[in-house]
């Protein structure tokens, strides 16, 4: 296995892609089945009512909190302050809503105390934009034109790089936000002794997700500097 290994790194990558793939399927598996669950555990407010008391409780008065359409796909838009729950979540008393919701609330604190992991991942939208519009083209053309034009490869990895920055950037910005709802919500009665783990549990596994794609981004940028080595 590990002569295989030394001789083609194509292998070495495709274990690596295997086993993740492996553990994306089981977070997001368990995920899925921690909301369901917890869908169905009743708090006395809903998602939309969780967020409006989590926003006044921090003294946040300039940030809207809305319904958007889609399963799981509520987040903060730090460009126009609004806090967008998806229909689930929007109307839903349950743990999971509570959860999902004191978490992208979290967002909104961070932002109002200009926690710098945001700033920094804020600030990296743009570019980080634009590198994933154009970075598979660039790396296509570079893999194809390594020996004749090899710094367009460089540039290739350059941008992919970028990306997996961003990735793990987003890490401690998520883990935080969910640090702060589980408080949150515990401090202002949300949820009492045996409601706040469900909460804490379903926020960890959304947090796995995060991991998981930061550690496959990780694995590709290897793979391409991997392949610029070894045709080079």
């Amino acid at each position: 296995m590990t002569e295989i290994i030394a001789n083609d790194p194509n292998a070495l990558y495709w274990m690596l892609f295997i086993g993740i793939a492996l553990c994306s399927w089981i977070v997001s598996n368990s995920l899925e089945r921690k909301f369901k669950k917890f869908a169905e555990v009743p708090l006395k407010l809903t998602g939309r009512e969780v967020a409006e008391k989590m926003l006044r409780d921090n003294g946040i008065t300039d940030v809207q909190v809305t319904c958007t359409k889609g399963h799981l796909t509520d987040h903060y838009n730090p460009a126009n302050k609004t806090v967008n729950l998806s229909e689930d979540v929007y109307g839903s008393a349950s743990v999971a809503a509570a959860a999902v919701a004191a978490h992208e609330c979290g967002h909104a604190v961070q932002h109002a105390t200009e926690y710098a992991p945001l700033s920094i991942r804020s600030a990296l939208v743009p570019v980080v934009s634009f590198a994933g519009k154009w970075v598979m083209w660039v790396l296509l053309a570079g893999m194809l034109l390594i020996n004749t034009f090899p710094i367009l490869m460089e540039v290739g990895i350059g941008l992919f790089a970028l990306t997996t920055l961003f990735s793990f950037i987003t890490l401690p910005v998520e883990v935080d936000a969910s640090r702060r709802a589980v408080a949150w919500l515990e401090t202002a009665g949300i949820t009492d002794r045996e409601t706040t783990p469900m909460a804490a549990s379903a926020l960890k596994s959304a947090a796995y997700t995060y991991v998981v794609a930061a550690l496959s981004s990780l694995a590709t940028l290897v793979y391409y500097i991997l392949i610029f080595a070894r045709r080079r």
